[in-house]
This record gives structure tokens, C-alpha cells and sequence, in this order.
């Protein structure tokens, strides 16, 4: 009997132990896109794009990885979302591409909201109402009928507003 109890505690541990691992590495890549995005503010040039692209890389891994292995409701996978919808407006300056993932892990969050565990809870209702907070604010950024897709071709064509 006593064995018995021992494997299924075995596998239990090895289990946790598994569950730990993905969620470091997630941990981990959204670390590194939040670093670079920190560098991405301050650098210019080459360097900013360079930091933007690391950001880029290391975000876009962790939502990967995310997706696949954590609930749409869990506290890593919702700040992994807040973090990365934050280098899209501010680093890549594309209100619109931040508001689609904050909006879309906001309501894959709603919808699956009942299974919540009491621990997580907290944490993630907390989240979420930071991922609404800054959708009221980035909406009204947001150009209406492709008007930032006109300035973005005019500004490249030298057309901008700016342009002498």
C-alpha cells in the first residue's frame, strides 16, 4: 500500500514539477520582452529598433507558449497580455494591434471567468480590470476609417503633416 501511495505522489511531484517548468519559461520570456521594451524607451535609431525587435521576439514566444499551456484566466498568461499590449502602443505605436490583444485576452478571460480558483482570483480580476482600464484609454486613440494607415503611407511618402 505503501508503495502504491508513494508512485502516486512520485508522479504527483513530477507533475508539479513539469507545470513549474512552463510556467518559468514563460515567466522568463516575458521578462526579456519587458526588458527590452524598458531599453526600447530610452534607446534611439537603431538601437530602439534593434530592442524593439527583442521585445518582439521574446513576447511573442511567451504568448506561444502561453496559449498552448495556461488557462486564459491564469495571473502569468493575463500580465503576459497586459505587458505585451503595453509594447504595442507605446513602443510600436499601433493603438489598434494593442487594443485587439488586450480586448481579445480580456474576453477569453470573461468567458471562462466561472473557473477561476479562489486563489487566482484575485490576481487575475485584477489584471483584467487593468486590461479594460487600458482599453477606455487606447480607444480614443484609435483613427477612424484607416485614417492611420493615410498617415502612416503620407508620412512615408515625406506628405506628413511635418514635412517642409
Amino acid at each position: 500500500m505503501d508503495s502504491s501511495k508513494d508512485r502516486e505522489n512520485f508522479v504527483y511531484v513530477a507533475k508539479l514539477a513539469e507545470q513549474a517548468e512552463r510556467y518559468d519559461g514563460i515567466w522568463v520570456w516575458c521578462r526579456k520582452g519587458d526588458y527590452y521594451r524598458y531599453l526600447a524607451e530610452f534607446k534611439s535609431g537603431n538601437e530602439r529598433k534593434e530592442a524593439a525587435d527583442q521585445s518582439l521576439k521574446a513576447y511573442e514566444t511567451a504568448t506561444s507558449t502561453a496559449a498552448r499551456d495556461l488557462s486564459p484566466t491564469h495571473p502569468i498568461r493575463l500580465g503576459l497580455a497586459l505587458n505585451f499590449s503595453v509594447f504595442y502602443y507605446e513602443i510600436m505605436n499601433s493603438p489598434e494591434r494593442a487594443c485587439h490583444l488586450a480586448k481579445q485576452s480580456f474576453d477569453e478571460a470573461i468567458s471562462e471567468l466561472d473557473t477561476l480558483s479562489e486563489e487566482s482570483y484575485k490576481d487575475s480580476t485584477l489584471i483584467m480590470q487593468l486590461l479594460r482600464d487600458n482599453l477606455t484609454l487606447w480607444t480614443s486613440d484609435i483613427p477612424e476609417d484607416g485614417e492611420d494607415q493615410k498617415m502612416e503611407t503620407s508620412a512615408r511618402a515625406g506628405g506628413g503633416e511635418d514635412a517642409e
